[in-house]
């Protein structure tokens, strides 16, 4: 068990490195990836399962302790990430298939990295858990909403095919996660520790198997996806910071807002682009999964060395009292 422990602990450290390698690896060698894009859902899913099992009922608590701070962050995540992305597909004139791409990854919700990323830029852990598991649950509801109301203009949408799919994909194995973490208690908590490993190898299949699948038009537009999709994580990053300062949350508060506006569930907006639409509108998400590993540890890294203030030191000591 210990090995398994250091192995997942060695690929969460390295995660961006193995998602650039095997997308490389499935734009080089597409036909030993492609088979599993047939699997995508199954790989998010248990992604999503070990999401579940990772929650517990004081993630939920969170809400009512911080109501501002977390409704700041999930209305921000709805609302700047899709903006962003229609309006990058207009001024940017992007192909029906990539603009459909690109707003479908900004109306996903944030993903489980964005927690990562804000406990090592010293923000607030337990904020950016509380704001990835609402914007999760309600994401079923509120992605195939706006991916209708953003993407229609460029592809027919039915926004109840993308509810039942992300309802399948991600609440369902949510909830089941959840179940078993509360029954099995014990075992499952030793089994957490493995989880990092799993999810590591099945984002990086999801990317690698997206990239194959559409080697030739990535080949044509994937500098301008990769431009894209840089603008929109960095643009989110910004005004995510900076909509938080705006309504005097503090620093902390400030980080896990920017982290989590910036950093979406790629994984499904993936597996929801290869189901509902054309295989090269799921490599904007693959590219996503790519660039927020490198961005999101970078960001970071600056901000974990970035000397506290005496008022966010207070509001650090207070939240671990």
């Amino acid at each position: 068990m210990k090995a398994l422990e250091n192995a997942s602990r060695f690929a969460g450290n390295t995660f961006a490195i193995w998602v650039l390698l095997f997308a490389v690896l499935g734009f080089v060698y597409p036909e030993g990836f492609t088979w599993i894009t047939s699997y995508i859902t199954i790989l998010l899913g248990v992604i999503m399962f070990g999401m579940g099992m990772t929650l517990s009922t004081n993630d939920f608590k969170e809400v009512v302790k911080q109501p501002k701070s977390v409704a700041i962050g999930v209305a921000a995540q709805f609302i700047v990430m899709p903006l962003l992305a229609y309006a990058l597909a207009v001024i940017f004139q992007l192909p029906a298939e990539v603009a459909v791409g690109v707003i479908l990854v900004g109306c996903c919700p944030g993903g489980t990295a964005s927690n990562v990323m804000t406990y090592l830029s010293k923000g607030n852990t337990a904020l950016s858990v509380a704001i990835t598991a609402v914007s999760t649950l309600l994401a079923p509801l509120l992605t195939p909403a706006l991916v209708l109301l953003f993407a229609s203009q460029w592809l027919p949408v039915s926004a109840g095919d993308l509810f039942l799919s992300i309802f399948q994909m991600v609440v369902i194995p949510i909830a089941l996660g959840f179940i078993v973490k509360l029954i099995f208690k014990e075992k499952v908590s030793e089994s957490v520790k493995a989880l990092p490993l799993v999810s590591v190898i099945s984002i990086v299949a999801i990317v690698a198997a997206v990239v194959g699948a559409s080697k030739e038009r990535i080949a044509e537009t994937g500098l301008l996806i990769f431009s894209i999709v840089i603008l929109h994580n960095l643009l989110g990053l910004i005004i995510g910071y900076f909509l938080a300062k705006l309504f005097r949350l503090n620093e902390p508060d400030q980080r896990a807002i920017s982290i989590e506006v910036g950093m979406q569930n790629s994984g499904l907006g993936a597996a929801l682009a290869a189901a509902h639409f054309n295989p090269i509108a799921a490599v904007p998400s693959a590219i996503f999964s790519v660039w927020h590993n490198i961005s999101g540890p970078i960001l970071a890294t600056i901000w974990s060395k970035r000397k506290p203030t005496t008022k966010e030191q207070k509001a650090l000591s207070k939240r671990s009292a």
